[in-house]
């Protein structure tokens, strides 16, 4: 063999072994390319919000201080937002906590349809939204949702409200938000009793909102324009309130008979007190210490929530009041 073929032989193979050296010094992973396995993304953040659709109203105080309160038992640092029945607010709080790297959104909402874009906005963002009380139309946004039945409820406040007003007479109607699903639900499951009877007639149907002192102020004029009305039927206690409101302001306290929704305790109370006719009891507790451990559940781990969980509600009448208060059963 000639000395220059030596030559070329001895570093080939000098080369050789040096490159099996360094492949044998790499890592594994980068051995392994695509079969490496995936690099685990840092945990996103713990942090839980709660965004509720107004704090201008006891119930909704007690939704969103127990869904905090629960969190922070489960161990979360928890906020809680006030949206003031504003869509335009909500949407700012979503940009927020969206931004700031929040876990989870404790969530009761301002708009039925609205406020599905925010919750998608969420969900893309990867945080999950466990809706409380309100639903969103949409049934791929929100983790789950847990909602009170509230036609069923007020199917037995109709059944009620003919037993103490009669078959025959005239009443009105405040409804809530009209973007709301619970203003329907409820107005469907009233009507669905009432209206097969022909003898009563709703003299009036307007929105207060949900909201005291808009129903003061609604109510008084159906009152004038109705001076001869049996009862009101307001589709939340707060607007109970305003009712009565009037009805003290009008001297027709006792004389129009009102029926409520929510199991506010004020309401509870006058129930027991004779001055407003019956309400209905959704125990907003129980739906915001649900939401809580169900986020707490999706951070350990679980993916298989149902989209809506019904929470069952009762009618609180002057024969069972005495069971009801702190917005549940004693």
């Amino acid at each position: 063999m000639s000395s220059s073929r030596f030559s070329r032989l001895l570093a080939w193979s000098c080369a050789l072994v040096a490159s099996l050296f360094l492949v044998a010094c790499k890592p594994s992973t980068e051995l392994a390319g695509a079969n490496a396995p995936a690099k685990q993304p840092a945990p996103r953040s713990q942090r839980v919000a709660v965004v509720v659709s107004t704090l201008n109203n006891p119930w909704f105080v007690v939704l969103a201080e127990t869904a905090r309160d629960r969190a922070r038992e489960l161990g979360y640092e928890a906020t809680i937002f006030d949206s003031q029945n504003d869509p335009a607010k909500e949407s700012t709080h979503f940009d927020n906590l969206i931004s700031a790297g929040y876990g989870a959104v404790l969530f009761n909402c301002t708009d039925a349809e609205g406020s599905v874009a925010n919750v998608r906005r969420a969900k893309t963002a990867g945080i999950p939204v466990f809706c409380m009380d309100r639903e969103i139309m949409a049934n791929d946004a929100a983790t789950t949702q847990i909602l009170s039945d509230n036609y069923s409820g007020c199917i037995a406040l109709g059944q009620y409200f003919i037993e103490q007003v009669g078959e025959t007479g005239k009443y009105a109607e405040l409804l809530g938000i009209v973007a709301d699903t619970n203003t329907w639900n409820r107005s469907k499951g009233f009507h669905s009793v009432v209206d097969r009877f022909p003898g009563m007639k709703m003299v009036a149907q307007q929105s207060a909102e949900f909201d005291r002192s808009k129903a003061l102020e609604v109510f008084e004029a159906i009152l004038q324009a109705n001076p001869d009305l049996n009862a009101v039927f307001c589709g939340n206690d707060a607007m109970a309130m305003g009712a009565y409101q009037a009805l003290l302001a009008a001297g027709k306290a006792g004389k129009v008979k009102v029926f409520g929704f929510d199991g506010a305790d004020d309401v509870v109370r006058s129930v027991a007190e004779g001055k407003i006719t019956a309400t209905v009891m959704q125990f907003p507790k129980t739906m915001a210490r649900t939401a809580a451990e169900n986020a707490d559940a999706y951070f350990k781990g679980r993916r298989d929530f149902p989209q809506r969980v019904p929470v069952a509600v009762e009618l609180v009448n002057a024969s069972n009041v005495g069971k009801f208060g702190d917005y549940g059963r004693k």
